[in-house]
């Protein structure tokens, strides 16, 4: 695997120092870092107190973000709403539900629903003057606001030492699941700009890419 989720909690392998079974590989710690990306709102929008959150009950992943969510929101003085998404014909009334919400900000939870209609959320996202961010590089080439999360390109990469390994005779249960050592932070200007946002340069030094 190099691009799971959440290994230990989804069942794949028994723990991340021996997987014990037939998978390793690369995890993308896409729960763990729910709470930087919510720091990074939180930068980004000073008086946060309200976000909405798009997740899918459904998936695993994704209602075990939302679960990991809460402390991590409760020490930063955010109050999560709840937008529980089935399928993408859900998202217009979402969206209609979270600017009656009046919260300030959107966070999305990992979920396939989500990565397969990026361009759909942030549209809606911009047309609701929503700051929003996610967790795959390509929502902010789309027009969302912000994403945070591993270099894909170098778990793809890293991948291959496993391959080569396990074709040598390696038992993939004896070989620890390694986690991401490189983030991507991409911040889309244009965006922030007609949303009226001024990015802090706090978080503009930590950004790997920026779209003007």
């Amino acid at each position: 695997m190099a691009l799971a989720g959440e290994p230990v909690a989804s069942g794949l392998v028994e723990s991340l120092a021996r997987p014990g079974g037939n998978v390793t590989g690369l995890s993308q710690m896409t729960v763990e870092l729910g709470g930087k990306r919510l720091e990074l709102l939180k930068e980004i929008v000073p008086k946060l107190s309200r976000v909405n959150v798009l997740w899918e009950p459904r998936t695993a992943i994704s209602a075990l973000a939302w679960k990991e969510i809460q402390l991590p929101a409760r020490k930063l003085g955010i109050e999560l709403y709840s937008l529980e998404i089935l399928n993408a014909s859900d998202l217009p009334k979402a969206f209609e539900t979270a600017v009656r919400a009046r919260a300030g900000a959107l966070a999305i939870m990992p979920g396939p629903v989500f990565t397969a209609n990026l361009k759909q959320i942030a549209n809606h996202a911009a047309t609701s003057h929503l700051p929003s961010i996610y967790n795959v590089g390509d929502f902010a080439e789309a027009g969302g606001l912000v994403t945070y999360g591993p270099d894909r390109a170098d778990l793809f990469r890293r991948a291959a030492s496993y391959v080569d390994k396990i074709l040598k005779g390696a038992k993939p249960g004896d070989l620890p699941v390694e986690q991401p050592t490189k983030f991507e932070l991409v911040i889309n200007m244009k965006t922030a700009n007609a949303l009226g946002l001024k990015i802090p340069s706090s978080v503009l030094v930590q950004a790997t890419k920026v779209i003007e």
